[in-house]
């Protein structure tokens, strides 16, 4: 009798081990985005995480946490104990620009991810106004040289790729140049448009419309080679300053303690994904590479970047607390 009690009890135990697994692999993967909805970022998660959760035969749910320059939404996943339910876009800002931009942190760059692997780059294109009489970067830089006071240029905000790509434009160049930091892109170019600054850094995904309107003129793009949608813009190593580059661009992270097994089950899926024609078409259509890799390869790049533009941060002097 009591041996039929003990057979039923591990009959019932491994009966509620498979049925607590099961829940766990029903349960929809969280993919955390640290800016709004409709956005870049958010499009190009919400691009791979369709083609992920066909590969791992699991929804996935893209939860928007803006705010904060990506702080929001690292320190959320950072946090996060649901191993194996959650992942996070985690870009430049996260990885590489904040650790020196905030004097403290609520999670540590370093630390309390694991990579997974690239997601995307984005090219960033400088553009002046079309009052501009300069349609390279030679013509633009006789023309500045020329204006007494200087000449002021935009971004989309302090401590974003496009001002610290500036920055490094400035020091290489040896320009007089002043930084206009907007709340964007949208209000930048559009002053770029209307003459009231002559030029700006600015991504692909918005660059692509004004410069094929004509809009606003590009000078250079700040990529090792020409961008293979935008073939007549030459890069601004090409035109002189030689070995220039500098990208907004995101990889995918888990938190620490996420399992090796789940990791690598993600990577395998993240790469599927990036070398799909679909993706492929849809991430070309919004003006941004994809970039396959491994894990080792994004954690490699992040500390490459972390270093580098860690020592323009603190050239330039900038803090955003």
């Amino acid at each position: 009798m009591h041996r039929k009690n003990f057979i039923a009890s591990l009959f019932g135990l491994a009966l509620a081990a498979a049925s607590s697994l099961a829940s766990a692999q029903d349960k929809p993967l969280e993919w955390v985005v640290g800016y709004a909805a409709g956005g870049g970022s958010d499009v190009v998660a919400r691009t791979i995480a369709d083609a992920m959760s066909k590969t791992l035969n699991r929804t996935i749910i893209v939860t928007n946490k803006p705010g904060a320059g990506t702080n929001i939404a690292a320190e959320y996943v950072a946090r996060s104990k649901d191993y194996g339910n959650i992942m996070f876009t985690a870009d430049f800002a996260t990885l590489a620009a904040n650790p020196t931009l905030f004097s403290k942190l609520t999670y540590n760059a370093e630390k309390d991810f694991q990579p997974v692997g690239m997601l995307v780059r984005f090219p960033l294109f400088l553009v002046v106004s079309n009052s501009v009489p300069a349609n390279n970067l030679k013509e633009f830089m006789a023309w500045s040289q020329q204006q007494a006071d200087g000449v002021n240029w935009g971004s989309v905000g302090l401590g974003s790729p496009h001002h610290l790509v500036g920055e490094l434009f400035r020091e290489q160049s040896k320009l007089k140049l002043t930084h206009v930091p907007y709340r964007g892109a949208a209000p930048a170019i559009q002053d770029v448009i209307g003459g009231q600054i002559p030029a700006m850094w600015v991504e692909s995904a918005t660059a692509y419309s004004f410069i094929n309107g004509k809009k606003v003129k590009p000078i250079g793009v700040a990529s090792a080679q020409r961008v293979s949608t935008m073939p007549d813009v030459a890069t601004i190593s090409e035109q002189g300053i030689k070995g220039f580059e500098g990208y907004a661009w995101q990889g995918l992270v888990v938190p620490t303690g996420t399992s090796a097994e789940f990791t690598g089950q993600l990577a395998k899926a993240l790469q599927t994904a990036l070398n799909s024609t679909t993706v492929k078409a849809r991430l070309q259509a919004l003006g941004v590479e994809p970039l396959p890799g491994t894990p080792a390869q994004m954690a490699a790049f992040s500390s490459t970047e972390r270093d580098k533009w860690g020592r323009v941060i603190k050239q330039v002097g900038v803090r955003l607390d």
